[in-house]
């Protein structure tokens, strides 16, 4: 391999699917190979909803093992991200206590009544910037107060944190997951003592605060030995939650663009240099997560492609390609759905749920799978709709074009009927948003790559991107729009 090529690896961890990805970069050039792709399967047991994090471990190990065969046994760095607001304890020896809680476990129901009683809604938001979420990590640590485990334990650490931990033997909280843990202010990017002093919080469980580029260590002489490396082999803390990695990824030129990254969740809104800490913004539920140099993820939470997910979990045996050719042929609009809508959040029976909520509203309620299936792409397209517009609206940044990343960039019907909902061309691509942002903020953090717009310059000539314009009737999406918020 040419010493201009330099090599990374990019554990990049899904709600639903864990992978390792090898990404080659050179002073023009950006390929991304996957070298192993692994379950995650979250376990109900008698206690409740867990994450299997050993057999996360074990998926991370092989897939090292695996991008050794692709490097020659060498590598450059390497970096993880993860979903965000979920956590492990380790004790005094640093051992971990039991298997992390899912965030959508049911111990949290209730718990935010209990946190406004101290700190109302408003005085939070105002103080942290972060929407409401049932599963956010303050209310988690306010639900687990009196448990056991946290009474023992001596260290929180985030998910992608925990496995660098385990990796390397050190201890670090990185900022960007950090920032959708309720517990950061986003104008100083520091802990909310305050916050966290009142609602009896103990910071002191959180290690030291990183930044995306920082060094968090190197791979321990076991685990060298295990996956076949010859060291050392840096560990580079990337955007950890991987929202912050996929938005680093999104390749676009200037300030005047919207993204969404899809997958499991929507995630929809602005990059922003400050945040927007207004009521009328509270009330919209945006949140203010932070991501690379400064800026701010003024963005909502969409249910996402989990509502899909869950319906062909529920279906069996499914040919997507075809349900989805399917679902084309359905008229559009007959029925919609809220898709931020809570009740959506726990798995189990969507398609009757949906079904249900059609229903409830006084629509047509759609039967077959393709008749489901396009009352999910029309909603979340009309979530879509409504996040883009509000984000512009309240945080006065006007945008000329919707950015779709991640894995909905696969299912163009989505990406089509989001910018005919918007009214607005989309560009979709990259479709691994996450693993490059990784790849490249480590690649930076070696002095490789330039800033942030020359990470996005280089994504915009070497990954393939689709557009698609808006077409079609706006006053029906209006129309949908209305008859949503009158159910």
């Amino acid at each position: 391999m040419s010493a201009s090529v330099k090599s990374y690896a990019a554990v990049d961890l899904g709600a639903s699917s864990g992978r390792v990805m090898v990404g080659r970069v050179g002073p023009d050039s950006l390929e991304l190979t996957e070298a192993h792709r692994f379950p995650n399967r979250p376990l109900r047991v008698p206690e409740g909803l867990r994450w299997d994090v050993l057999g996360l471990y074990g998926g991370v190990l092989d897939g090292l093992r695996a991008a050794g065969a692709h490097c020659g046994g060498r590598l450059d760095s390497l970096g993880i991200d993860s979903w965000a607001v979920d956590y492990g304890l380790l004790d005094a020896d640093g051992a971990l206590l039991g298997n992390p809680v899912h965030y959508r476990d049911s111990r949290t129901e209730g718990v935010a009544e209990k946190v406004w009683a101290t700190v109302p809604a408003p005085e939070l938001y105002a103080a942290t910037g972060l929407q409401y979420a049932p599963f956010n990590t303050l209310y988690q640590l306010t639900a687990a107060r009196s448990s056991d485990q946290l009474a023992h334990a001596r260290r929180l650490l985030l998910i992608p944190d925990l496995l660098t931990y385990w990796l390397t033997g050190e201890q670090g909280t990185e900022l960007t997951n950090a920032s959708t843990t309720q517990l950061i202010d986003p104008r100083t990017r520091e802990w909310s003592y305050d916050i966290a002093s009142r609602l009896g919080i103990d910071l002191g469980l959180f290690a030291p605060l990183r930044q995306p580029g920082d060094p968090a260590g190197v791979l321990r002489p076991q685990v060298l030995e295990e996956v076949g490396f010859s060291g050392p082999v840096p560990v580079t803390a990337v955007g950890s939650h991987d929202t912050a990695s996929a938005v680093a990824a999104v390749p676009a030129g200037g300030e005047r663009f919207a993204y969404i990254c899809t997958g499991t969740w929507s995630l929809a809104g602005l990059e922003l240099a400050a945040p927007v800490l207004s009521e009328k913004s509270r009330l919209a539920n945006f949140t203010n997560e932070l991501g690379l140099d400064g800026t701010v993820r003024y963005l909502r939470n969409i249910m996402g492609l989990w509502l899909l997910q869950e319906c062909v979990r529920a279906w069996g045996e499914t040919d997507l390609g075809a349900l989805l050719l399917d679902a084309a042929k359905v008229p559009a609009l007959r029925f919609v759905v809220d898709a931020g809508d809570e009740a959506f959040l726990a798995p189990g029976r969507m398609p009757e749920r949906i079904a249900e909520a059609c229903r409830v509203s006084g629509q047509p309620v759609p039967a077959s799978p393709a008749e489901i299936t396009r009352c999910i792409l029309d909603s979340l397209a009309l979530a879509h709709r409504r996040a883009v517009a509000d984000a512009q609206r309240l945080a006065d940044h006007p945008v000329d074009v919707v950015h779709i990343v991640g894995g909905g960039t696969r299912n163009a019907l989505l990406c089509q009927l989001t910018a005919d909902a918007c009214g607005l061309p989309v560009v979709a691509g990259p479709t691994e948003a996450a693993a490059l942002g990784n790849v490249l903020v480590q690649a930076r953090a070696h002095g490789f790559v330039g800033d942030l717009a020359g990470m996005r310059e280089l994504l915009v000539r070497t990954q393939p991107l689709t557009r698609y314009e808006p077409r079609g009737d706006a006053a029906r999406w209006r129309e949908a729009q209305a008859r949503l918020a009158k159910g």
